[in-house]
């Protein structure tokens, strides 16, 4: 009898198997990058690795660093927010070295770079186009979606130069940002411990697109009551 339950378990679990393997096959190499990066959380070198992780992430690394962050506060989460700013303070140095690269490269050269790119259905050379044009017309709010949000932090790094954009506008905004994204990860493991990682993973993005919603209203608000007060 338990032979046969093992043998009816076995064959009910191998479409499931292959299922996922069909998933994983899909994106094999960015799956074997993800799970690589993830496992240094459990070696002693994990806030090496975040750095090096954090740095590199804006220039060319297309696995996000809040992967390792989380990993790592799940491990340790007293050590989260040390995890958390670690993380915010090398991906503005990350960024920082992107935007210098790109401003000596050449805009021109940039963009034929990203038109080079694809991950499955989506062009880097489309998307580069559109954020360069959405740049030079709210150069704030590029910068401080792309920090804040999903949205790839690495394409704004490497454009910010051709959008006649200041590094030290582009570092200060970054700051903010990349502190409020990565620190308040840190913040959600450091109270809620495991509960932190469901949250995050059901609500961050539409958490962040709450807080940029926000943060229009009080800019708004702000020049609004400046042209009161001051006309």
């Amino acid at each position: 009898m338990a032979n046969g339950e093992m043998v009816n378990d076995k064959s009910s679990d191998e479409p499931q198997a292959r299922c996922d393997e069909r998933k994983i096959s899909r994106w094999h190499l960015h799956r074997r990058l993800y799970d690589w990066v993830l496992h240094w959380a459990d070696t002693r070198f994990g806030t090496l690795a975040l750095v090096i992780l954090a740095v590199t992430e804006p220039i060319f690394v297309p696995i996000p660093a809040d992967v390792l962050v989380i990993g790592l506060c799940l491990g340790k989460p007293k050590r989260s927010l040390r995890y958390g700013l670690t993380c915010s303070f090398f991906s503005v140095l990350g960024g920082v070295i992107a935007f210098s690269l790109g401003m000596a490269i050449g805009g021109e050269n940039v963009v034929r770079f990203f038109e080079q790119i694809s991950f499955g259905p989506i062009h880097l050379g489309d998307k580069a186009h559109q954020a360069l044009e959405f740049y030079r017309k709210w150069d704030f709010w590029a910068i401080s979606i792309s920090a804040l949000t999903p949205v790839p932090y690495m394409l704004f790094s490497w454009l910010g130069g051709m959008a006649d954009v200041s590094l030290l506008k582009f570092a200060g905004i970054s700051v903010v940002f990349r502190t409020m994204r990565f620190g308040g990860e840190a913040l959600l493991f450091y109270f809620l411990g495991e509960k932190a990682r469901r949250l995050i993973e059901k609500y961050f993005n539409i958490a962040t697109v709450v807080v940029i919603i926000l943060l229009i209203c009080v800019v708004y608000v702000i020049k609004l009551l400046g042209r009161i007060f001051g006309g």
